[in-house]
């Protein structure tokens, strides 16, 4: 048998293990039911790859990240580890040859979603495949109190009664008592070994920053911590204008969302990887599986929608132990935004029932029909059909897709994709021979930033709605743009696959999923509230409010997060000595604010009183062009 260690070596070059990471493997490979809880970075994978590699046998693996799934599967098989991910999207004569070769063809992984697990074939085929481990990924889904819970993980439980003798690992990176208690209780994990790392990273300096220009917030911190770093924003369109800015600042930037060519994605991150590119701007999916240990900087433009959402975002950072920062930044009208977005537009038990209903009147599909049909799907074309708002809509459908009523699958190839080939110079000399075509021109580049540079994903529905334009005039434009080599130009109907998991049933489809629903809305609201009273909460450490949050006591001040460093400054300067500061400042020559907060040593909220009551007394004035200057009478 070969021994933990010379797995390490030989397929992840490392010569030691994180904590708790060898403790787990030895457990497990002592066919013991284990629990664990480790943080995101503290290496999960290795805790069921390294025994499964050692037993003779295969490991299924279940988890409900695709991408993630994959990514693990293509690491090992390029380790020369024979893995496989039955993922959406396959035929039955393929699924059938794929199981198939798990049973005769050595493969040591299968991976799973949980919907695949329901399939009939695939636990067949599984009741004779040499399992010798069953791993559960993200498993607080199992639980109706975790976040992102997942009804299809209560059947999990079936590999249990498959294959009686095997051991189980049930891994997770966040998840409060009452979620762990559930996860074992599910699994029905027979005196499990339950192992939980801290979540105190003392090295991550959390700080929560009240600023009204965000970008000039961004900047000064790159700069002050010059080093890799991920800034986490809500869409696509702001990762582009964000890495776009920094740029202009020359701040080496690139930017990271799913509308993005995989060739392309690969190559960014391969630059930012190697340090060609200080800065990453992402959409929160960015950074999972992703290993590297010498992250500066995370940065959160927008409230993050939980803290365990924040917490393994911000966990990114500091993997080698030194000081990293992880740092949100707020402003007065955050908390309502935060709001808006995340509760507003969750869909009521009613909104499910009447986009249920028309989503199988849309197909035409009869009552009692339907079960494992699949459907193109144009998302738009369904809301202008039936005037529903498109968040609440695209909500709906995922919370019908998360408790197994349906599968959306959302099919970017398909998507409407352009890009202008031609300089900016070359399009206005176009724009003056055909002037018509200025408003959809002008309309796509102020809408689609990066647009000359990346074949990106469009949304027609979006350009009719801001240009006024019919939509057969908008295509028919973008044609003739192509005819003339200004753009490339690849137009689609459809952006998506839905697959209906049930037969049609209509309300009676909706009862049973209610309670799971409105549970959910119930925890979201109180997720939102936990981010918001820790932004909000300047007297207690922030790192104390985390780990009281993941129900870990610590009543140690971390030292380094914005509410030590506020309570560890001096005393601060009395007025006088601020003014003579200012004044000596101004007497050579006129300064802006941020010109003084950079220039002299006070803090910024005591230079802006003292400006304002020097305003008021009349010893300053401001420019016309908003500098401030001594007033000489």
């Amino acid at each position: 048998m070969a021994h933990p260690l010379s797995l390490l070596e030989r397929y992840w070059n490392h010569s030691s293990f994180r904590p708790l990471q060898e403790d787990i493997i030895n457990a497990v490979l002592d066919n013991e039911d284990v629990f664990t809880l480790l943080p995101t970075g503290g290496g999960k994978s290795i805790c069921f790859q390294i025994p499964a590699l050692i037993k003779d046998g295969l490991c299924i693996v279940v988890s409900p990240l695709i991408a993630l799934m994959k990514d693990q599967v293509n690491t090992l098989n390029q380790k020369g580890i024979k893995a496989m991910a039955i993922t959406s999207g396959i035929s039955y004569a393929e699924l059938d040859t794929l199981l198939d070769n798990c049973i005769y063809g050595n493969y040591k992984f299968l991976y799973l979603s949980p919907e695949r697990l329901q399939q009939d074939i695939v636990q067949q085929r599984i009741e004779q495949m040499p399992v010798n481990l069953i791993a559960v990924d993200e498993a607080h889904c199992i639980s109706q109190w975790g976040n992102d819970f997942r009804p299809a993980y209560k059947h999990i439980a079936i590999l249990r009664q498959l294959h009686p003798s095997v051991n189980l690992i049930a891994l997770t990176a966040t998840a409060k008592a009452r979620v762990i208690a559930d996860i074992i209780e599910s699994l029905d994990l027979l005196s499990p070994k339950v192992f939980k790392a801290s979540f105190n990273r003392p090295n991550i300096a959390y700080q929560v920053l009240n600023t009204e220009d965000k970008t000039y917030k961004i900047e000064q911190i790159l700069k002050a911590y010059p080093g890799p770093s991920i800034i986490y924003v809500r869409s696509r369109k702001a990762a582009v204008e964000m890495s776009n800015q920094l740029a202009s600042k020359n701040i080496s930037s690139t930017f990271f969302h799913g509308g993005i060519p995989n060739a392309q994605k690969q190559e960014r991150l391969q630059a930012w990887l190697s340090d060609r590119t200080q800065v990453m701007v992402a959409t929160t999916a960015f950074g999972m599986g992703i290993d590297k240990a010498d992250v500066k900087t995370i940065i959160h433009i927008n409230l993050p929608e939980s803290l365990e959402s924040y917490y393994q975002e911000a966990g990114r950072a500091g993997r080698n132990n030194e000081t990293a920062y992880a740092v949100i930044l707020k402003n007065a009208s955050d908390a309502n935004s935060l709001k808006n977005q995340f509760l507003k537009s969750l869909p009521t038990v009613d909104i499910l029932k009447t986009i249920y209903r028309k989503l199988c009147n849309y197909f035409q599909i009869s009552y009692g029909e339907g079960e494992l049909t699949t459907h193109q799907f144009n998302f738009n074309a369904f809301c202008t059909t039936y005037q529903f708002n498109t968040k609440i809509a695209y909500n709906a459908i995922q919370v019908l897709d998360r408790t197994s009523i349906l599968k959306l699958s959302q099919q970017f190839n398909y998507s409407t994709k352009l890009q202008f080939k031609v300089s900016n110079m070359v399009l206005f000399q176009y724009l003056e021979t055909y002037p018509s075509l200025e408003l959809l021109i002008k309309t796509i580049l102020r809408t689609y930033g990066g647009i000359f540079e990346h074949l990106l994903n469009i949304d027609i529905a979006l350009i009719t709605k801001k240009t006024g334009l019919a939509e057969n005039e908008v295509i028919a434009s973008l044609k003739r743009l192509e005819k003339d080599g200004m753009v490339d130009f690849s137009f689609s109907n459809t952006d998506s696959e839905i697959t209906f998991l049930q037969p049609r049933e209509d309300d009676k489809t909706i009862h049973r999923i209610a309670k799971i629903v409105e549970q959910q809305h119930e925890l979201k609201a109180q997720q939102l509230q936990a981010v918001l009273d820790y932004v909000d909460n300047d007297s207690v450490c922030k790192s104390i409010q985390l780990l009281d949050y993941f129900g870990e006591q610590n009543t140690v001040n971390c030292g380094i997060c914005s509410v030590c460093l506020t309570k560890k400054k001096q005393v601060q300067p009395d007025f006088k000595t601020v003014q003579r500061d200012i004044i000596l400042a101004l007497e050579t020559t006129p300064l802006s604010s941020r010109a003084m907060v950079n220039q002299l040593i006070h803090e910024e909220a005591v230079i802006l009183d003292v400006l304002k009551t020097l305003l008021e007394h009349e010893i300053i004035e401001l420019t016309a062009s908003n500098l401030y200057k001594l007033k000489h009478t």
